[in-house]
């Protein structure tokens, strides 16, 4: 298991496009990989579960994934949620 956390760099924080691309991003991976906020945890390949977390920019999460491709799911993820 990988997990790091990371801080929303994106402006519009995670709203519908947004969130449409990291689904696309984490769905590339054959890893399970979840956003964690709080005491709340969601798959992070699920449009409508990632939807209902309502991110905006500079929040923190903990993306956790486990699996073959763990390490490169948490670097793209990281890499999209981190670009401006």
């Amino acid at each position: 298991m990988t997990q790091k956390s990371i801080q929303i760099k994106l402006e519009t924080g995670l709203e519908a496009r947004p969130v449409a691309m990291l689904v696309q991003v984490a769905s590339q991976f054959e890893s399970t990989v979840y956003l964690n906020v709080d005491d709340r945890k969601v798959n992070a390949k699920s449009i409508m579960g990632m939807m209902s977390l309502g991110l905006a920019a500079d929040e923190q999460v903990t993306v956790v994934a486990e699996g073959k491709d763990e390490e490169s799911a948490v670097e793209a993820i990281e890499k999209f949620l981190s670009s401006k």
